[in-house]
């Protein structure tokens, strides 16, 4: 009786022991490989509101709007779904079972 209390003690404390030290080793791994926060060194210019910039933003316009009309006029369709067969799963089975109830093979 008391062997069998010893190997159980000691076969749990292997487990959580285990447990814990990838635990820990996660942990630490986590904490080593995180990548750190980079502060800027310089703030980002303000974009500059000149013709290039009202150029690319009346492009971008265009193309979404382009995209969104595309997006309305889709050739896409649901598929059909298949026609069910003539015997189902649950009969193939139940006939199945009284074949060989019956002796047939």
């Amino acid at each position: 009786m008391w062997i069998a209390a010893q190997i159980t003690i000691l076969g749990m404390g292997l487990v959580f022991g285990a447990i814990i030290l990838l635990w820990w080793m996660m942990a630490a791994l986590t904490a080593l490989t995180a990548e750190k926060a980079q502060t800027p060194l310089e703030p980002e210019p303000a974009p500059a509101a000149d013709a290039d910039s009202a150029l690319k933003m009346r492009a971008a316009a265009v193309a979404v709007a382009l995209a969104l009309a595309e997006q309305g006029s889709s050739n896409i369709h649901p598929l059909p779904e298949p026609p069910t067969s003539i015997v189902s799963a649950w009969q193939l089975g139940m006939r199945t079972r009284q074949m060989y109830e019956k002796g047939g093979r």
